[in-house]
């Protein structure tokens, strides 16, 4: 299969990348001596949710989002909700790991097809955990939707992205990524092969069809027959 691809484009979170989004909350909260617990992570992600469906609605900014919910904290706390963010991208950066069979199937594709990153987090944290994970070195191009104004599945980033890489066939061109939302049926609307990271047996939204369906990045590997 890899013979019919000229790029590969990845998700960043949960496609190549952990995101305990609790584990870093936690380790910001400690600086302000809080016991960050589950409870406290369920009312952030009661806020966190619905901002990131606006976010990739068009409805709010990414600077709005990243103000927003850590509004309450910030006014608890007696510090900015600018900081509070930037600290916990911070964290984010610290506990990154690759997910399992990254490292393998990247080293596996380099020099094989070009690759790519398109995704809809922030370009601080995105940009830190490539350098840190020493992933850098293997994409051909970075896309981040706060760069580019429109998030996945905003046909315009995955313009923005083909523009970026010469326009090549877009059935060339294989989307990979764990949210089918976002990633497939972006890429199945940008008329690009699909393969949706699914490992946790979920179902599928209606009318999302994605090209292959994977529950691991060694499937996946498998499946590209290398």
């Amino acid at each position: 299969m890899l013979q019919d691809r000229d790029w590969i484009l990845f998700d960043a979170d949960e496609t190549l990348f952990h995101f305990d989004a609790f584990a870093g909350l936690q380790h910001l909260f400690q600086q302000y001596d809080v016991q960050f617990n589950k409870a406290d992570y369920d009312d952030y992600q009661a806020i966190n949710k619905p901002l990131w469906v606006d976010y990739q609605n068009g409805a709010i900014s990414a600077l709005q989002l990243q103000y927003r919910r850590f509004k309450g904290w910030a006014s608890r706390l007696n510090v900015t909700a600018h900081h509070l963010n930037s600290a916990f991208l911070t964290a984010m950066t610290e506990i990154c790991t690759p997910l399992p069979g990254a490292v393998e199937l990247l080293n596996a594709l380099k020099g094989k097809v070009k690759m790519g990153i398109i995704t809809n987090g922030f370009t601080a944290l995105q940009q830190a955990r490539l350098e840190r994970t020493g992933f850098l070195g293997y994409f051909d191009l970075l896309v981040i939707s706060e760069q580019v104004g429109h998030t996945k599945p905003h046909s315009a980033i995955f313009d923005y992205a083909l523009s970026q890489m010469g326009n090549p066939p877009r059935a060339r061109v294989l989307m990979v990524g764990d949210n089918p939302d976002s990633n497939i049926l972006g890429g199945i609307n940008a008329g690009m092969a699909t393969c949706w990271l699914n490992a946790d047996g979920r179902s599928l939204p209606e009318g999302i069809a994605p090209t292959w369906q994977v529950t691991s990045l060694n499937e996946l590997q498998y499946l590209l027959g290398l």
